[in-house]
């Protein structure tokens, strides 16, 4: 299980083409919990959170919850968000899909499908916010 005050951005990178796909969820773009209504996501390297979770643990979890293998996740580690929510401060981590193409079942057993960038549209400001420096991260920019 997950902590309360930790998400996740999941993403896939075409290994051959460097096509970049986020997990979209029901309820929006992290994993595995919305983020509350008038959530603001703090400036670059503000924030650091007070207990710090560890990678293999969230990953491990992360997996469990999709129904895949551990290790099918990895910690994107040049990325690092911190959200403050109506309840109190909320980390958020990038993972991507270790897998040569994306989990599509695994997505869609929980209700999920993989978007571009483009199609994420429409989310609130903080899980926009939080696309473009996962985007930044991922590609570089």
């Amino acid at each position: 299980m997950l902590p309360a005050d930790l998400r996740m951005i999941l993403v896939h990178k075409q290994q051959t083409s460097a096509r970049l796909r986020f997990l979209r969820f029901a309820h929006g773009m992290c994993a595995f919990a919305p983020l509350p209504a008038l959530s603001v996501v703090e400036a670059a390297g503000e924030g650091a959170p007070a207990v710090a979770h560890h990678p293999n643990a969230w990953l491990r979890a992360a997996a469990r919850r999709l129904g895949l293998d551990d290790g099918a996740l990895q910690a994107e580690t040049g990325f690092h968000a911190v959200v403050q929510t109506p309840a109190g401060p909320v980390t958020v981590q990038l993972a991507s899909f270790a897998t040569v193409d994306p989990p599509f079942a695994a997505a869609e057993s929980l209700g999920g499908r993989f978007v571009d960038l483009t199609e994420a549209r429409g989310g609130t400001p903080a899980e926009m916010e939080l696309l473009r420096r996962a985007y930044v991260a991922m590609l570089g920019g």
